[in-house]
């Protein structure tokens, strides 16, 4: 008995050998290039394609500002420990920066060689450098430069008197070499003009000639640089080029130390426009005198420097995408379907009272979801509600509904989370907006972030108290809402709302409960609970019984997780995995993970949501969780997973798995070599998950509607006049 439980933890640690492994920035590099690939896709409308480039500059910097950033700071601080595929920080950065220099390199192939020509062939001219701008045009840009642009400028110069300046996180600057007029031997010096991010950057100039239809563009860099002499007019411009550089914004917070989280936050974020220089991105062109002083100055090494063939910074394209006109080139904006359960005529606690709903977004409304909070602000019945917010949007209806709802003299208490990264300055000044209000605003938990998504109205009914409770995938924010896939059920379940409450009490102050109903939470129960049901899967196929796992989220990188996986594919459990981003498992190793294939859908939309399907030796189990497969998740925050029961949920969750495990028109599939192809659709019917899943809930809402029309309303009864 004890020979073979050796032998079990010897395979476990076998199982934890690096060379299983795949590193978790190496492999969210790989996502980034599948984003490049919806770009680089010719059957995609073209300004969708501009938009996929779009997104995969803004993930580049979010890369570099956090992870790179994060690798960075372990570097200084001499921390050895190595990564899951056993790798030292210094191996990671080294690696990182010679993959994220290929992938700068095939960004601007696609803008250049593959965009471009085509957004000329479609009626749109990108003038790329301002020499090539015809007279008329010419005379255009510089009545603009002096009229919009001049006024807004600050110029820069560097000398024995003006030190060097600071220069912003991600700003667009141009820097100009010198030199002073009428002197002989003048020495050069350095000037810098930030480009404004108050101005539009994307310009609409005339036509090259008269009466050509086609619309023309410059952008607003080139306009400066072309008139750059007129900032310095003492001085002979020697060369301009623009550049930008990403600075490390990784905040670094003592808690314990920090009296008030609230103003140490406040005090972290405006550091964070002055970290240390990670990445400068400079004209390819440039003049090697002005690289040698921004590289000093700034303090970059040689590595950190990208020297770029074409405008820099490619998220201006989300403004090219929303150019008046080109509607052709877009797909049409999809508008999400009203949610049949709530069709207006039954109070919405009515009719969660009748039975769990389940809603998928984008393809279903976010409104019934708002709707929810606003009219339990108003409904005279509820007593208490309770929220916790990680990301809401700029002007967030939920936010003011709750404030309502205090005004109204309910108990409001919202746990906003202020280490939201990234948004840590919105949910400050929502915080704020709250307490004046009258709620109860909790800041989270030492040492963990609140990722639960979760709401609780408590409501006093003729039978009693009655708890209503939402629990979904993704953030309170109705604009995101339109653009990532989640999930969300209401419920009036006794046990679910048995556990809100205890989920609220333990974030205000109270100790845990000694169990739970329904829910588990991270950082105490969920990893347990989902290595009980992987561990339950092994054991049926050890058993002869069928082991089948469906996993859906957005990474999986905890080794205890993975070498779970490991261990059932070798009992026989069939483990498809539908993992969006970063996945550090690899697929067909012999012996290890012959049982296991993993698939990244890239859509239109964000997939955000995260499901579990366990077959449960026939007897199956879905749950959805605000969590992945993470240690972070798992471990260092609270989240949240609940199961799905009633059968027709049940089956609808089915359906979405099953739709992303044949979709064969957006997924791409992991190699055993750690490479990701896209899914071979030949000789099978084409489909698209996202597509199907749109389509089918815009036809859902029509038959709701349909039913609910009746043509013909016998009179029963003829009112006298």
């Amino acid at each position: 008995m004890n020979k073979k439980k050796g032998s079990e933890n010897m395979d476990k640690k076998e199982l934890q050998n690096p060379a299983l492994y795949t590193n978790r920035e190496l492999s969210w590099l790989l996502f980034n290039k599948r984003v490049l690939s919806e770009a680089r896709d010719k059957q995609l409308l073209l300004f969708e394609r501009l938009k996929f480039l779009s997104i995969t500059a803004s993930n580049l910097d979010e890369f570099f500002m956090v992870r790179i950033g994060s690798l960075v700071d372990m570097i200084h601080a001499e921390y050895t420990k190595k990564d899951i595929a056993g790798m030292s920080a210094k191996e990671q950065l080294d690696a990182l920066m010679e993959e994220t220099h290929k992938f700068a390199a095939l960004q601007y192939s696609t803008y250049n060689r593959m965009l471009l020509p085509q957004l000329r062939a479609n009626g749109l001219n990108f003038v790329e450098h301002h020499e090539q701008l015809t007279e008329r045009q010419a005379q255009y840009v510089d009545e603009y430069f002096e009229e919009n642009v001049y006024p807004v400028l600050t110029p820069m110069a560097v000398d024995s008197s003006r030190p060097f300046p600071l220069i912003r996180n991600k700003t667009l600057n141009i820097g100009a070499l010198v030199a002073k007029k009428g002197e002989k031997d003048t020495e050069t010096e350095f000037a810098t003009v930030q480009v404004p991010s108050v101005l539009p950057r994307v310009v609409r100039i005339p036509a090259a000639k008269e009466g050509d239809t086609e619309v023309a563009v410059l952008l607003l860099e080139e306009i400066i640089e072309r008139n750059i002499s007129k900032l310095f007019l003492n001085y002979n411009v020697l060369c301009a080029h623009p550049f930008r550089i990403t600075r490390n914004a990784d905040l670094a917070i003592d808690e314990d130390e920090a009296e008030d989280l609230l103003l140490e936050i406040e005090k972290q974020i405006k550091k964070r426009t002055w970290g240390q220089a990670i990445r400068l991105e400079i004209e390819a062109a440039a003049d090697r005198r002005l690289l040698k002083i921004l590289c000093r100055e700034l303090s970059v090494r040689k590595e950190d420097v990208f020297e770029i063939d074409g405008p820099l910074d490619l998220t201006f394209l989300m403004k090219v995408y929303g150019l008046e006109g080109f509607d052709e080139l877009r797909a049409p904006k999809y508008t999400p379907a009203p949610v049949p359960e709530f069709d207006g005529t039954d109070n919405i606690f009515d009719v969660i009272k009748k039975g769990d709903v389940l809603m998928h977004h984008p393809y279903q409304s976010f409104v019934p979801v708002v709707d929810f909070i606003r009219q339990a602000s108003k409904d005279p019945d509820v007593l208490a509600i309770k929220q916790t917010l990680y990301r809401v949007s700029g002007n967030s209806p939920i936010i003011a509904a709750l404030a309502q709802a205090a005004e109204n003299g309910k108990q409001v208490s919202v746990l906003v989370e202020l280490k939201a990264r990234f948004d840590e300055e919105n949910n400050i000044v929502w915080a704020r907006k709250l307490e004046k209000a009258g709620c109860h605003v909790i800041y989270g938990l030492v040492g963990l972030k609140t990722h639960s998504k979760i709401t609780l109205v408590v409501r006093k009914e003729e039978d009693g108290i009655r708890r209503y409770v939402h629990l979904g995938t993704g953030n309170y924010n109705d604009a995101t809402a339109k653009l990532y896939t989640d999930i969300g059920m209401m419920t009036a379940s006794e046990a679910i709302g048995e556990d809100a409450t205890a989920v609220f009490n333990m974030l205000s102050g109270y100790s845990e409960p000694r169990s739970w109903n329904r829910l588990s939470l991270a950082p105490l129960w969920l990893k347990d609970r989902f290595l009980y049901l992987i561990e339950r899967e092994k054991k049926n196929a050890e058993a002869g019984r069928e082991g089948h796992i469906i996993a859906k989220m957005n990474s999986l990188c905890d080794r205890d997780i993975i070498v779970a996986l490991y261990e059932a594919s070798r009992a026989g459990v069939r483990i498809e995995l539908i993992v969006r981003g970063i996945c550090c498992l690899k697929v067909g190793i012999p012996g290890v993970s012959e049982n296991i294939s993993v698939r990244s859908i890239v859509g239109n939309f964000l997939e955000h949501a995260r499901v579990f399907y366990f077959e449960n030796n026939g007897n199956p189990e879905f749950y959805c969780s605000s969590a992945d497969w993470m240690p972070r998740n798992l471990e260092r925050r609270v989240e949240i997973l609940f199961p799905v029961e009633a059968p027709a949920l049940k089956e609808k969750l089915w359906h979405i798995l099953e739709g992303q495990l044949r979709d064969n028109k957006k997924a791409h599939i992991l190699k055993p070599d750690g490479s990701y192809e896209k899914a071979d659709g030949r000789g099978k019917e084409p489909y698209c998950a996202q597509e199907v899943f749109c389509k089918e809930a815009q036809e859902m809402s029509v038959k709701k509607e349909y039913r609910d029309t009746r043509v013909f309303i016998p009179e029963t009864h003829v009112e006298m006049e």
